[in-house]
């Protein structure tokens, strides 16, 4: 006599059937999430290639603009790392007062700052102010004079990127020269394959930082 089918077969089967398509569904979720991700991933690297694009073609106009002003001496521009290095010369010895024919010079980044900031929502400029490794051997109090008080070459570095700053935003925002950000190395961060105690250390370099090298 042939045996019926119980419930519980029934319900077994119904189970296995239910289990099946919460795994196929959850295969399909997942593989929709990876492929969100994928696609995310592609148009943020297509959007930073775009910006380091609109970034090297600024930086290449503005190499240009200070070689026709002959202010090669005072502002070198690296346009593979996305910097702008200010040397010691553009500013008083010992000081944080700028010179007078570096402040022209300094002014004729500010569009490029404002233009970078606005295409960039995300994006930051960090101006960094380094030293050589010689240490100061008097504390400087005269604040008219050399526009800082400093004891150290710490302090020095940050007072000298904060007049750079000033003169770098101009006219920018003030939504958008809070994302100009002042950083004070001392002599913590000499150039490479330059010794401690030259005075190429003592500059300030103005990094341009995309939204990738934020996260």
């Amino acid at each position: 006599m042939k045996e019926k089918p119980t419930e519980w077969v029934s319900i077994s089967d119904l189970m296995a059937g239910v289990m099946a398509v919460v795994m196929l569904l959850l295969v399909i979720s997942v593989l929709q999430r990876t492929f969100a991700e994928i696609k995310h991933k592609q148009e943020m690297e297509q959007g930073v290639a775009a910006q380091k694009k609109q970034l090297s073609a600024a930086l290449n106009d503005l190499k240009v603009s200070l070689q026709s002003q002959g202010s090669e001496e005072l502002v070198a521009v690296d346009i593979n790392s996305g910097k702008i290095t200010l040397r010691d010369n553009v500013f008083d010895r010992g000081s944080a007062c700028i010179t007078k024919r570096a402040q022209d010079a300094i002014r004729g980044i500010e569009p490029r700052i404002m233009e970078f900031l606005r295409q960039n929502t995300h994006g930051q400029v960090v101006v960094e102010g380094h030293t050589d490794n010689l240490p100061v051997s008097r504390p400087v109090t005269d604040f008219a004079r050399f526009c800082t008080v400093y004891d150290d070459n710490y302090t020095l570095s940050a007072a000298r990127a904060r007049e750079a700053r000033r003169l770098l935003v101009g006219d920018v925002a003030d939504d958008q020269a809070g994302r100009v950000i002042v950083a004070g190395y001392g002599d913590s961060h000499p150039l490479d394959n330059v010794q401690p105690s030259d005075s190429k250390n003592r500059r300030v370099e103005v990094h341009f930082v995309l939204q990738e090298s934020r996260k």
